[in-house]
């Protein structure tokens, strides 16, 4: 039984880092050719449109934080190896377990005062397009649960088999 909601457990972390993936990639189009019209507006046509850039920042924002939540879950986050290379296999396993939860506490932290930033701004509206504030200030409390749950499935269940042969070599 353990088991049976250890793997459900898995599927669902597996299906919203592919969410994640799928939203992130989005992102950068939509980033991407916001920039692109604004160029090509203010360049060739003289006329820059007052929501492009707006919408360009949201999008960089979300593929910023976003990535951020996706190396947690995908183990490409910046990190120097020097002292675990040293240890021992199981000493390796422990300083994995302990970073995993000390990422998970500043994923916690990150969560707790985004959702904190939130509060404080809500009620206001973007400047360009008039979208609610709340959309582009909750992205780090996003951020933040996101990389709760994959540092915690970490810890769990270890890191991805393909964090552990990028590692060995």
């Amino acid at each position: 039984m353990l088991s049976a909601a250890r793997l459900l457990a898995g599927r669902l972390v597996e299906l919203v880092a592919m969410l994640l993936r799928a939203s992130i990639v989005t992102a950068i189009v939509i980033l991407l050719a916001c920039v692109a019209y604004q160029v090509l507006m203010r360049y060739v046509f003289s006329k820059s449109p007052p929501w492009s850039e707006e919408m360009a920042l949201l999008m960089f924002s979300w593929a910023t934080l976003g990535g951020m939540a996706l190396g947690v879950y995908e183990g490409f986050h910046v990190r120097v190896d020097l002292l675990i290379d040293w240890l021992s296999a199981d000493m390796k396993g422990w300083a994995e377990r302990i970073i995993g939860v000390v990422t998970a506490a500043f994923g916690a932290y990150l969560a707790w005062s985004g959702w904190r930033f939130v509060d404080v701004t809500s009620g206001s509206v973007s400047a360009a397009i008039g979208y609610p504030i709340e959309f582009l200030h909750s992205l780090p409390a996003v951020c933040g649960a996101l990389m709760f749950v994959f540092a915690i499935w970490r810890v769990i269940a270890g890191p991805p088999a393909s964090a552990t042969t990028e590692s060995a070599t």
